[in-house]
């Protein structure tokens, strides 16, 4: 009865009762308490609205500045409002370079109505741009001064050419004092990208200051420099060896005098200044307060900066091909204007891959309308927009920007795996667009691999691995199902293969040939899908078997050295009666390959087996330099079959001191030179450049410690004597690997000079990745060589020194990520003075 009343509401004789509440007076009014509405500050709402201008193609930007201008032109009196807008602009300018025009529209708006804030923002900026050139920091230069540039109409006289001039004399001095002097070519570039920014701005009546500068500027801009060759991205082989860099200097004095010619068009740089002049004579831009740009003094002579050597820039892209331009030509301005204001966001941006992925993929927002075609548009669909519109594609242009940066000569500012990074989140955001030009940048990149410079072939390579990787190793493989057939010193077949076994790194074997066509999966042999390599002492047929099996055996129990003595003991005194020359390399073969085995698990575990065996690893060495290489080889020569995972363990061993340098590059380019066919290996290029590039860095840690303040004599005395003798040992490396490649890139290597098919395709092909090697090491000695001694004539103070001295208040704006015009990759890093000796 009771679940029947509930049923029907519960009521009594059959009474329904809904359960209505009784009605009161009050009824009518929520008496819950209100959640209190929250209305965010002004500098709040002014600080979103600044740090999102531009950014939407939904919002009108000209409508953004205005909002911005007015808020703050309203707010008379508001110290914080006045204060934050500032700070934050001024951060703008030198974070992202994008924006820099939109942000100086808003102070050209303001100007207008509340002049008394403009002589704020110069100051503050004077103040940004004096420190940035006692640091030599030239790009934080740049930017500060083309914010000047966008500021000209609103400043009093010449404005920015003042300052123009003055660098122009700093550059003429430079390369007055040397003609290979890289920083005066810099200071030049900035001259010209300053200037057509001012041209692009309110300003009116500069053309005559603007044509004078550029007759200055044509005396140095002009004249090829002689290390250009030095870092052509395409030195080419005997079927191109027509081709010449292209200066991006000498391009952009020649794009400059054709913008002159043509009435100052930039018709790529945006003018949002234009929507927002007002039609009232009296309340325009033209008519608007003047005000002095504060005095600036450019230091006599230039600080040279972190960025050491400067050599000159060539310019690249992987779309200079296409029957279609879908990236600006370098006959046009826009070219060099939208890749410099690119190049600096990708490299300022280094501490947000996100963030600089998203400016990448909406450049479109932040140049002139219809300089782009629409976004995602396909490369077939272009031909119906050619000839009446632009068609240029966004996603081309950036992600050719991001290209010349991971292949810039002699390194690219950053790691590499940042720029990685920028392309596999940008793929993410706009699949649809990035991927197919990223299709063709691979394409034309794969083409001319055999032109490229090497150190830009292994980083293609590095970079198609690591990007397949990223997206399930999917790639259209029978496009190059012709050059299977090639031989293995091609280096299209070379790439392919050394492609491929970095593939199996980042997953394994079997996986990778699954992604492969029918063709292609030869290539990936079936003893690469075994996880751990046999051990050839299994056999009774391997000399000392019994011996290294019983080796093993007490490795794995982790018995003391001491009972580990007797079957190495054994192993020499065999070999001895066997007439071996030098007994210890059986016996070190036979300890080396069991440790490999007993770690071949992981590389924690091998480098657990390596600890343990430390004292008698380093034993070897200085009984017997060929003792101490046949560690090398019997790494390798476990690891044959995933080289890359030996190269991983000579790597740790040379950081353990087991192995020196010297013997590294004897065993890859003396011991197993032969006809050269080891140059064609990727791995061996690895093993190579990163044993050089361990010594470079010891030198260059050691100059850095030497150049710091305060040290006492005795120490300084110490460091100097230090420094010469790694130098004389870079020295002596860089001369063993001078005379092997040499030997391979002339044909007078012993195997090549005994060779009758000197003339056969094999042998030149041999020829030609002896000249590449050649052309790579050589360079990397005259950078090497360079940095030390402008490091040592000028050294670069610490920041914290630079920040004392000019008692610069940062706030947030001067290098608060640790960015400067330095390489930044994260190897060279400051020692302390005790370290270091």
């Amino acid at each position: 009865m009771g679940d029947f009343d509930r049923r029907n509401g519960g009521g009594r004789e059959g009474y329904q009762n809904n359960r209505k509440k009784r009605y009161r007076d009050n009824d009518d009014f929520d008496r819950r308490p209100q959640r209190r509405r929250y209305e965010e500050p002004l500098h709040v709402k002014i600080r979103k609205q600044l740090l999102s201008i531009a950014e939407s193609p939904v919002k009108r930007t000209e409508d953004e500045i205005a909002s911005i201008a007015k808020a703050v032109s309203d707010s008379q009196g508001d110290e914080q409002v006045r204060d934050s807008f500032l700070q934050l602009s001024l951060q703008l300018v030198l974070e992202q370079p994008l924006k820099t025009p939109f942000v100086a529209a808003i102070y050209l708006l303001i100007n207008q109505h509340r002049p008394e804030i403009i002589p704020m923002i110069l100051a503050k900026a004077e103040k940004e741009l004096r420190y940035h050139l006692k640091r030599g920091a030239w790009r934080e230069v740049k930017l500060v001064l083309r914010f000047f540039a966008c500021l000209q109409g609103l400043l009093d006289g010449d404005g920015v050419f003042v300052v123009l001039e003055d660098l122009f004399a700093g550059a003429v001095d430079l390369q007055t004092a040397s003609s290979e002097d890289g920083l005066g070519l810099e200071l030049v570039k900035i001259i010209l990208l300053t200037i057509a920014y001012i041209m692009a701005s309110s300003a009116t009546g500069f053309e005559e200051h603007a044509l004078a500068l550029l007759e200055k500027t044509d005396i140095i801009a002009s004249t090829p420099h002689a290390l250009e060759a030095l870092v052509d991205s395409y030195p080419g082989n005997d079927e191109m060896n027509d081709h010449e860099p292209q200066s991006i200097l000498g391009l952009l004095q020649k794009q400059m005098q054709n913008e002159a010619s043509s009435a100052w068009k930039l018709a790529c740089i945006p003018r949002p200044w234009r929507a927002l002049n007002s039609d009232d004579s009296s309340n325009s831009l033209e008519t608007a307060s003047k005000h002095a740009l504060p005095s600036i003094t450019i230091p006599s002579p230039a600080p040279t900066g972190a960025l050491r050597p400067r050599l000159p820039e060539v310019y690249f892209s992987v779309y200079s091909d296409q029957e279609i331009e879908t990236v600006p030509p370098t006959s046009d301005i826009a070219s060099l204007i939208i890749r410099d204001s690119l190049v600096d966001t990708i490299n300022i941006l280094d501490y947000n891959r996100n963030a600089t992925a998203k400016f990448l993929v909406e450049i479109d927002c932040y140049f002139a309308p219809g300089t782009f075609v629409k976004r995602a548009t396909p490369f077939d669909k272009l031909r119906d927009v050619a000839g009446e519109q632009s068609t240029w594609k966004p996603e081309d242009v950036a992600v050719d920007a991001v290209f010349s940066q991971m292949f810039q000569l002699p390194m690219p500012e950053h790691k590499l795996v940042y720029y990685h990074a920028i392309l596999t989140e940008a793929c993410k955001i706009a699949p649809a667009a990035i991927a197919p030009s990223l299709g063709r940048a691979i394409r034309f990149l794969y083409k001319n691999v055999d032109a490229m410079d090497l150190d830009l072939e292994y980083r293609f390579m590095d970079w198609f691995a690591h990007h397949l990787s990223n997206f399930g190793f999917t790639w259209k493989w029978t496009e190059w199902v012709d050059d299977v057939e090639l031989p293995t010193v091609h280096p299209k077949k070379a790439f392919m293969l050394g492609a491929l076994e970095k593939e199996i790194r980042l997953s394994f074997a079997q996986r990778i040939r699954g992604t492969l066509p029918e063709q292609h999966q030869p290539l990936i042999g079936e003893a690469k899908e075994q996880d751990v390599p046999t051990f050839k002492y299994n056999s009774d047929q391997t000399p000392y078997a019994p011996e290294a099996r019983e080796m093993l055996r007490l490795l794995r129990a982790k018995a003391p050295d001491s009972e580990i003595e007797a079957p190495f003991v054994r192993i020499q005194d065999e070999a001895a009666k066997l007439g071996v020359v030098v007994p210890l390399i059986p016996a070190t073969e036979a300890y080396v390959t069991s440790i490999c085995f007993l770690g071949a698990k992981s590389l924690s575990h091998v480098l657990s087996c390596i600890e343990r065996c430390k004292e008698r690893l380093l034993s070897i060495g200085p009984k017997s330099d060929p003792a101490r290489r046949q560690i090398i080889a019997s790494v390798m020569e476990y690891w044959k079959e995933k080289p890359g995972v030996g190269g991983n363990i000579v790597d740790k061993l040379l950081n353990y001191t087991i192995l020196t340098p010297l013997s590294v590059v004897q065993w890859a380019l003396v011991d197993n030179l032969e006809r050269g066919m080891i140059l064609t290996h990727s791995h061996i290029y690895e093993i190579v450049s990163s044993t050089v590039g361990k010594v470079t860095n010891r030198v260059r840690q050691i100059v850095r410690a030497r150049n710091q303040r305060g040290l006492p004599a005795d120490q300084v005395a110490m460091l100097d004597e230090t420094l010469t003798k790694e130098r004389e040992q870079m020295a002596e490396l860089f001369t063993v690997v001078e005379d092997a490649l040499r030997g391979i890139a002339e044909g007078s290597a012993d195997a090549m000079a005994e060779s009758r098919n000197a003339d056969e395709p094999g042998e030149a092909l041999l020829r030609g990745w002896g000249r590449r090697w050649l052309r790579v090491f050589r360079r990397k000695l005259a950078v090497e060589e360079a940095w030390v001694t402008e490091s040592l004539a000028d050294p670069v103070l610490p920041e914290e020194e630079m920040a004392d001295e000019e008692e610069v208040e940062k706030n947030g704006t001067v290098d608060d990520h640790g960015n400067d015009d330095g390489f930044g990759n994260g190897v060279e890093v400051n020692m302390e003075v005790d370290e270091v000796l």
